[in-house]
């Protein structure tokens, strides 16, 4: 009875909690750099522009770390470890891609500050 049966078997698919969870934050990293990348070939698109990616950056990042919470909480409940790398991989990209969109947004609240002080002096 040493037989393998279809529960125990170690080539099952990772959680798909934990690979929405690593596409989500990766799309939160990716968010802000990609739209800044976009205002080089237009010339209608600029910089400034740019921050309206910085909502959907930090809410990409929050889903990403949402999910990836859930993935290793199942996890840890279950008794298959899958997906704790890729969750926890997720989790360092959501937490990344909330910290750029704040880094984005106070980039361009700075701008903003330095627009309206240039333009009363």
């Amino acid at each position: 009875m040493a037989s393998r049966t279809s529960s125990s078997s170690a080539s099952r698919a990772r959680p798909a909690g934990a690979r929405a969870a690593l596409l989500s934050g990766l799309a939160s990293v990716a968010c802000l750099p990609l739209a800044v990348y976009l205002t080089r070939f237009s010339d209608a698109y600029r910089l400034r522009d740019a921050g309206f990616a910085i909502p959907l950056a930090g809410a990409l990042g929050v889903v990403a770390i949402a999910l990836a919470r859930r993935s290793l909480r199942r996890s840890a409940l279950s008794l298959r470890g899958q997906g704790d790398t890729i969750a926890r991989a997720a989790w360092v990209l959501g937490v990344a891609g909330t910290c750029l969109a704040l880094a984005g947004l106070v980039a361009l609240a700075v701008y903003g500050l330095l627009e309206y002080a240039g333009t009363r002096g």
